[in-house]
Formats: C-alpha cells, sequence, structure tokens
C-alpha cells in the first residue's frame, strides 16, 4: 500500500457518497421548506453537484472543480435565503444520509462536523421566529 489513502477512500468512495446524497434528496424533494430552494424541475443536476463537491471535498476525484471552478458555496447559495430553519432541516435530511451508510462512529463524527459547521456557515437570511 505505498499510496495514502484518503477519507474519500476510507468511507468506501463513489458508492458511499452517492448513497448519502441520494438518501439526502430523497428528503428534500418532500421538504417544504427545502424544496423551494431547488429552482430546477429536476433535482437531478443539483444531486449531481452535491455528489461531485463531496467526492472532492473529501479527497475523490476532481470532477467538481474540473466542470465548475471553485465551489465559493457562499456566492453559489446567496440567490437563495438560507435560513437557520432551512440549515436545520438540511440537516436532517443529511443525517438520514449519514445513518444510511452507517460508517464506523469516528468517520461519521468526522462527516457530521464538517456538514454542520457547514450548514451554519451558509446561513444568509435570518427568519423571523413566525416562520417556525
Amino acid at each position: 500500500m505505498g499510496e495514502a489513502s484518503t477519507f474519500y477512500d476510507e468511507i468506501g468512495g463513489r458508492a458511499t457518497i452517492e448513497r448519502i446524497v441520494a438518501v439526502f434528496y430523497e428528503g428534500v424533494a418532500t421538504d417544504e421548506v427545502l424544496r423551494p430552494l431547488y429552482p430546477e424541475e429536476d433535482l437531478g443536476p443539483a444531486e449531481e453537484r452535491f455528489r461531485l463537491f463531496l467526492e472532492q471535498y473529501w479527497g475523490g476525484p476532481t470532477d467538481y472543480s474540473d466542470s465548475r471552478g471553485h465551489p465559493r458555496l457562499r456566492m453559489r447559495h446567496a440567490p437563495f435565503a438560507v435560513t437557520p430553519h432551512a440549515a436545520e432541516r438540511w440537516l436532517v435530511h443529511f443525517r438520514a444520509g449519514l445513518d444510511a451508510v452507517a460508517l464506523p462512529p469516528e468517520q461519521d463524527q468526522r462527516f457530521w462536523d464538517y456538514v454542520t459547521h457547514a450548514a451554519q456557515f451558509m446561513v444568509n437570511t435570518f427568519e423571523d421566529s413566525s416562520e417556525r
């Protein structure tokens, strides 16, 4: 084993990321808070972009930046009102995705720490309390 392993490799590579993202988007598709944030009729393109991003982030292929350039996540999400409540809903569906692949606890925690930080980082609009 001469090559260094990446987190992407350790968790099972593309198959694992695909499963996490598929389960995540199954939840998004019927979520009344999140679904309006996805303007495309078909969630497929968003699902593919998210999968490519996560693969690259965790040390897999660089297909995301090869096709889209730097992630610029806050800029790409700026047109959408990402509220604290939307971030919470996003995390509910991401948790379901992680649960579906049943990573070992240390890997699950590492992934979860990243996405919980990312969800809070993406908040760009603060809702009033009547939205809950």
